[in-house]
């Protein structure tokens, strides 16, 4: 019989998994001089807004608003890592990545990242335990990525979306380190994420 996915609240959380990052409680108009949006799109909405600095002085700034993401880090029972190799039309890449994906409304983002991980590389999870959670570029945009661990996998078949193109690669974590000091793993949610697995005193 498969077994239901468990989640457990992760060393870097408060006790109860509260995030570690809160998310902004102010409206626009308490945090902004003025705001207009100029670009409404499908996965985020950029604003153009006035920021008054500590000085009095007020810039204006670009600035973006995202739903939230997650990214889940798959850990094989033997300590392998699985990676996709991921196309990335903005910079016309094929990328060696962890799996990753947008939170939809009120969604919970350990189901996003059970999600992703199931329909990115096939693999299912037993237990799902959250790593952390980051600013992903907090020079221009507000999105928080919610980071991860999946252990206990089951493999499968992928579900991809007709526009993905995603390649299921798997490595040792002594390669997967290489990887990320060598430069060939170069995404910055994969290696903040395999960072604070590391960190969290998982196996290396």
């Amino acid at each position: 019989m498969e077994s239901a996915l468990v989640v457990s609240p992760g060393r870097l959380f408060p006790p109860g998994g509260g995030h570690i990052i809160a998310r902004m409680g102010k409206s626009f108009d308490e945090r902004f001089v003025s705001h207009e949006l100029v670009f409404d799109g499908y996965v985020a909405k950029g604003y153009a807004v006035q920021v008054r600095m500590d000085d009095g002085q007020v810039v204006r700034r670009d600035y973006f608003h995202y739903s939230g993401a997650a990214v889940i880090l798959p850990v094989l029972a033997d300590g392998s890592i699985v990676l996709i190799r991921n196309y990335r039309f903005a910079i016309d890449e094929h990328l060696l990545e962890l799996p990753a994906g947008m939170l939809e409304a009120g969604e919970d983002p350990a189901l996003c990242a059970a999600r992703e991980l199931t329909e990115e590389t096939g693999y299912t999870a037993g237990s799902v335990r959250p790593l952390g959670v980051f600013f992903s570029g907090p020079g221009t945009t507000d999105e928080t990525m919610h980071a991860f661990v999946a252990t206990d996998l089951t493999a499968g078949e992928q579900n991809l979306e007709t526009y993905e193109r995603i390649t299921v690669e798997v490595y040792s974590a002594r390669d997967v380190r290489r990887m990320v000091l060598d430069g060939t793993i170069h995404d910055a949610k994969t290696i903040a994420a395999l960072g604070l697995y590391w960190l969290s005193g998982e196996k290396e």
